[in-house]
């Protein structure tokens, strides 16, 4: 490799850069990033792309979504240019990249004027596989005349659209800048693009083709299922103490994320935790640059450190090993929740969703979104949205079922969270299920939950009287109980599926086909019981999420991360970059006496071990 700016460096390339068969994209996988086989759709994914195509991918976080543009990157003749939305991301990225030997560069607004000239001459040199760009940097006249350049010379390779959802304007993740982004199919007909997200039902993958101009793009969407993440959702009962007591249980001295509403309680939070003698950092827009800067660099590079944040911080943080995310507050939606707790677990080992909620978060989010500026419509989908979370957390039966089904996916019972490992108490509401259903049918199946209710506990509004519900069957017939006990049934009979909600007509309720069982009293309807409140605690510890199988000690393993802090540090890049923990685990397991046999360990490419196996055979022969 040349001496250059470690922001980037040349490729060992391919001998082909064409696109070209399944043998050199696994060539590529297995001798560059050190993986034996591609994993569900990205070998497809790969060669739709290498050859030419469009396409619109969704795969979970962690589930290898990077491959699927860096690998055509290889394959096709040129630079590929990649649309990143933050910083932090791309550097990361970068960095793994350049470690692996390919060329790789960054160009945004943390670079002085001298780096950024180096990139672009890099860039016109032919020296760079992939570029990663922000949107708004992409969109000025100057990068576009760079484009234009390689365009006509024939050297550019593919456009990459990472963390795609940000286009959508009823998302969380909103970023103006992406919808100019529907330039490039315009002024550049003939490069293929992918869009790529991990967070995003149909409504929102709709909105992403339309707004990509991705309509003809060949869809690939993966399974939503984290099996390695457990979920447990508790209710709220002294949360601080609560959330100290899960941490130091189940995942003490590991890296993770709390999330928090306000930046307030983020400063407060991180102070107390700081005080109990954990390691932690907040993290909000609130803060000056500088410091957030600081923050996240220590997070992505320090082993054990918790991060207490808004959702100021996390979209594009690569951080494989954050072993638990926490959240002491309601998030804003499923999608919210899916994605921030997805950001637990990416290496693929055991990793931990923990979430502390009371009616109040509820009552509050609502609060947040009457007052916003928004338009109705936005308010309505925002308010589904929050039901359809509080109908998560709600749940008698397995979590990972309801979190999957919003995004139209099917599963059975997961036995990994805590629905399916400790079965909540119930109390039978079949009578009353049926009593709401009865009451959706009668109204005409025209309106909301908020009226139906006033219908069923009788109450004679302007509106129950101005359409002359007071005189049908089901008025007054649920009386005994109050507006929180309905709200929740229809909560739940939405989701799970007995009830639909009409989004075309002001978030009304219609009848679904499974709910004729449920009124024909075919089926029975449970719902949770209301814990009382308790200062007690359970003792349970579940296993070391990082222990080693087969009786082998954790020496090994833990020598080898000292090693990779300390071989990160040389090399100024975060610890994950040189190896994830997932590698040095197989490493401590295999204990390789070889650079054949440590060739053989995943995650382990031509360019890490000749930098890299001598060092860690010794460390393997020095620990019995």
């Amino acid at each position: 490799m040349r001496a250059m700016d470690t922001a980037f460096a040349p490729s060992p390339a391919p001998s082909s850069r064409s696109p070209a068969p399944s043998g050199a994209a696994l060539h590529i996988l297995e001798h560059v990033f050190g993986y034996a086989a591609f994993r569900g759709e990205q070998q497809a994914i790969v060669e739709h792309v290498a050859a030419g195509g469009d396409a619109l991918v969704l795969m979970p976080t962690g589930g290898g979504k990077s491959l699927c543009f860096q690998i055509p990157a290889l394959l096709r003749e040129g630079t590929a240019i990649v649309v990143s939305p933050l910083i932090a991301l791309m550097q990361d990225q970068v960095s793994a990249l350049v470690e692996a030997g390919v060329g790789a560069a960054f160009l945004n607004s943390s670079q002085d004027m001298d780096t950024a000239r180096a990139v672009e001459r890099a860039l016109y040199a032919g020296e760079l596989d992939l570029l990663y760009v922000a949107p708004e940097r992409l969109m000025t006249p100057r990068f576009l005349d760079q484009l234009d350049h390689l365009r006509d010379t024939g050297r550019l390779a593919l456009f990459a659209i990472d963390e795609a959802h940000c286009v959508s304007q009823w998302g969380h993740d909103f970023r103006p800048e992406y919808l100019q982004l529907s330039i490039l199919p315009e002024r550049y007909p003939s490069i293929p693009r992918i869009a790529l997200t991990a967070t995003a039902d149909r409504q929102t993958r709709e909105e992403i083709a339309q707004r990509l101009n991705l309509q003809h793009a060949r869809r690939f969407v993966s399974s939503f299922d984290r099996p390695n993440i457990r979920y447990t959702i508790v209710d709220k009962d002294d949360p601080r103490r609560q959330l100290l007591h899960f941490i130091r249980e189940e995942c003490a001295s590991e890296a993770g994320i709390v999330y928090c509403l306000s930046r307030r309680k983020v400063e407060e939070t991180a102070a107390w935790l700081q005080e109990q003698g954990l390691k932690a950092l907040p993290y909000h827009a609130g803060m000056t640059q500088e410091t957030r800067a600081e923050h996240q660099t220590r997070f992505l590079r320090e082993d054990g450190l918790i991060m207490v944040a808004t959702i100021a911080f996390g979209m594009g943080i690569d951080k494989p090993d954050v072993r638990f995310v926490a959240h002491l507050d309601l998030p804003r939606s499923i999608e919210g929740y899916y994605q921030e707790t997805g950001r637990a677990g990416r290496d693929g080992l055991p990793a931990q969703a923990w979430m502390a909620w009371g009616a109040q978060d509820v009552v509050q989010q609502r609060r947040m979104i009457d007052e916003s500026e928004a338009g109705e419509e936005f308010k309505r989908l925002a308010r589904n949205r929050l039901d359809v979370l509080v109908g998560l957390v709600e749940a008698t039966t397995c979590r990972r079922q309801h979190l999957l089904a919003y995004f139209g996916e099917d599963a059975g019972p997961c036995g990994n969270c805590d629905n399916c490992l400790h079965p909540p108490q119930t109390w039978d509401a079949t009578e009353a299920a049926r009593k709401a259903l009865s009451c959706v049918y009668r109204t005409g199946q025209r309106y909301g939950a908020g009226h139906l209710i006033d219908v069923l506990r009788g109450e004679p509004t302007d509106k129950v009287i101005e359409r002359g519900h007071q005189d049908i069957t089901t008025f007054g017939i649920g009386s005994d109980l109050d507006e929180k006990r309905w709200r929740t049934i229809f909560r739940q009979l939405v989701a799970r599926e007995f009830i639909a909600v009409d989004h075309e007509r002001y978030n009304a309720l219609r009848l679904t086909d499974a709910a004729r069982p449920l009124l024909r009293g075919e089926a029975e309807f449970h719902l949770r019981l209301e814990r009382e409140k308790s200062r007690s605690r359970s003792k349970r510890r579940s296993a070391a999420p990082l222990d080693i199988p087969g009786g082998i000690p954790t020496t090994l393993f833990d020598r080898l991360r000292a090693w990779r802090v300390a071989t990160a540090k040389e090399r100024n890049v975060p610890a994950y970059v040189v190896f994830q923990d997932a590698t040095l685990r197989e490493i401590a397991i295999a204990r390789p006496q070889s650079l054949a046999e440590l060739a053989g360990i995943s995650g382990i490419g031509d360019r890490k071990l000749e930098a890299y196996g001598e060092a860690i055979l010794g460390i393997v022969a020095e620990t019995t």
